[in-house]
């Protein structure tokens, strides 16, 4: 090995290392928001994830729970996703030098410098960040996109069929963990085209690269082999062609995507917005030199990185989920990308020693900048909001009590976790309102809770046939479909367990009970006495963030507590809604003297 590639390597290995070292310090402690929860589980537990399925996340997440990285196996998770996300970032900084090198067999300090700059930036920018501190699928994703740029890059330099068959088998398993390795096409397929032309050699060698491809795609069989054992989760429950190509190509979530130019709008104004939150606005300016630069220079890749963004944003803006950021994230790849070019340009615009040493530093200088910009709003590691919350919600029930809820983000996917992998309350029925509205929910919750489900099998054969309309696109009454629904929910009131439901539980679905404020849920009782309220074994702690989602948390455990205050003056008893509502004083940005009069 050359001293340029000792270098080059060297480097790498340096950035991933400090990368993740930054990422551990930051890391969540436990469950967080979203479906942190639920991917743990299904890891744990080798079940069939939410769609796209995620099979091949869920097979390196399994095996990383069996190793003795941390105590918990939320936390071997999470260091799972500090690792991939880091190593994003090193693939990353070779996939500029491979770019940048050109003939070149090895790499020189004018190059690796820009490059390595850039990895840093893109890896402390917040979204990147983000996703190496706690379990997600986008660390893979983001390692197996870069990987794939790496090697496609590597086989247009080279034109050796090693990198054409691992930019294939790559490119398999990268659609194994996310289905916007698509984004990826109208670039690549064009950079293919433009260097090796339309003719049978090209038809020839893509043919060949469709049995690596096949070879990394066929991780997807994962998902029909293991639902054919009736695993405990098993979204979409993939066993049929049908099931299995709704699972895959997401089509529960259809109906988010392309639903008008206002959410292309609401989207983009995001994006635009969002773009200083990410990246320094130095570093934008400086990204967007190098632009010009390769505008002027290199047309074609400017035309590739060009494409890949368009790509991405376009699609991304019309998708109206409200965790979009994550859809950006080949966007900030390629402003990174940009940047490096821009740092480049800038340092090679001075010939003396001194004043390229100091344009070399003050780009240096950009790293700390990021971080620190960034630090507050990424920082997780007190973040627990999400998992006591949860803890807290279990521990006060009574036993084998029902909680019907629509809180995915903040208690659903957090139960899955702390109910099948850690044990607590296994005894605890819970049922997610929305999910009832898949015909596949209702096998799974049949192995779940048998008991329940036999009590209410009355509604459910109803339901089941208008539900299979709805999912088949046949001939559909609303009203009909609608009714047998809100039968179906209101049927789970009967059982002989106490019954909860979290605030957001829409009344038309509770006909016929009162709903108590206890602790953090709603009671269901028919009683109209005082009913006393149950302590909360855990304290959910305070975590300062400004995320949206630490927010909603917030103000959901706020409203909770507000509510047992009303109840409690209602009947008289001033001191304990006095209680309440210091309590909720300390989720809500206001002085309790604000929420006395409730």
């Amino acid at each position: 090995m050359t001293l340029g590639r000792i270098k080059e390597y060297g480097t790498a290995a340096l950035l991933m290392l400090t990368v993740f070292i930054i990422y551990r310090i930051t890391m969540a402690p436990t469950v967080g928001y979203i479906d942190s929860g639920e991917l743990a589980a299904v890891a744990a537990t080798l079940g069939n994830a939410h769609s796209t399925g995620y099979p091949l996340y869920t097979l390196i997440g399994r095996f990383f729970t069996l190793l003795p990285v941390a105590d918990a196996v939320i936390m071997r998770l999470n260091i799972l996703s500090g690792l991939m996300t880091a190593a994003a970032a090193l693939m990353f900084f070779l996939l500029i030098v491979e770019v940048m090198k050109r003939e070149r067999k090895a790499a020189s300090a004018d190059i690796i410098v820009p490059a390595v700059i850039s990895a840093y930036l893109l890896a402390f920018s917040k979204t990147f960040w983000l996703q190496g501190v706690s379990a997600e699928v986008y660390a893979l994703h983001l390692l197996l996109v870069s990987a794939v740029l790496l090697f496609f890059v590597k086989g247009v330099r080279t034109r050796d069929a090693r990198w054409w068959f691992l930019f294939a088998f790559f490119v398999g398993l990268s659609f194994t963990n996310h289905m916007t390795t698509i984004l990826l096409a109208p670039a690549l397929i064009y950079w293919f085209m433009a260097e090796h032309g339309w003719n049978k050699d090209a038809v020839k060698r893509i043919g060949q690269l469709s049995v690596p491809f096949l070879a990394g795609l066929s991780v997807y069989l994962y998902l029909p082999v293991r639902a054919s054992s009736s695993p405990p989760f098993n979204w979409g429950n993939p066993q049929t062609f049908d099931s299995f190509w709704w699972h895959v190509t997401g089509k529960q979530f259809r109906v988010w995507m392309f639903s008008g130019s206002d959410v292309a709008k609401k989207q983009f104004d995001h994006f635009t917005s969002n773009l200083p939150a990410e990246f320094h606005p130095v570093i934008l300016l400086i990204a967007f030199i190098g632009m010009l630069v390769l505008a002027f220079r290199d047309r074609r890749l400017f035309t590739v990185v060009a494409v890949l963004f368009i790509t991405c944003v376009a699609y991304s803006i019309n998708y109206d989920i409200h965790d979009i950021d994550t859809y950006f994230l080949l966007a900030f790849m390629m402003i990174a990308f940009t940047a490096a070019y821009g740092i480049a340009f800038l340092i090679n615009r001075f010939e003396g020693r001194t004043a390229r040493i100091a344009v070399m530093a003050a780009a240096v200088g950009l790293i700390p900048l990021q971080v620190a910009s960034h630090w507050h709003d990424v920082d997780q590691s007190g973040n627990s909001m999400a998992a006591e919350y949860t803890q807290s919600i279990l521990t006060s029930l009574p036993p084998n009590a029902v909680v019907i809820s629509a809180q995915w983000d903040y208690f659903v996917s957090p139960s899955y976790y702390f109910q099948h992998v850690e044990q607590l309350r296994p005894d605890v029925v819970v049922l997610d309102k929305e999910l009832f509205r898949r015909s596949w929910y209702f096998p799974q919750l049949r192995a779940m809770y048998p008991d329940v489900m036999q009590r209410s099998q009355k509604e459910v054969d109803a339901f089941l046939p208008e539900l299979y309309k709805f999912e088949h696109v046949l001939p559909y009454d609303p009203a009909v479909i609608e009714a047998r629904y809100a039968a179906l929910l209101r049927s789970f009131m009967t059982a002989p367990a106490p019954v909860f439901v979290t605030p957001e539980i829409e009344p038309q679905y509770l006909s016929g009970a009162l709903r108590i404020p206890d602790g953090f849920l709603l009671r269901l009782s028919q009683d109209s006495s005082y009913l006393p309220h149950t302590p909360a074994r855990i304290d959910v702690r305070l975590y300062d963030g400004t995320d949206k989602y630490t927010a909603g948390l917030r103000s959901v455990m706020t409203n909770a507590l507000l509510y047992r205050a009303a109840y409690e003056r209602y009947y008289g008893r001033d001191s304990l809604a006095q209680m309440f509502t210091q309590k909720a004083s300390k989720y809500a940005a206001f002085a309790p003297s604000s929420v006395s009069k409730y």
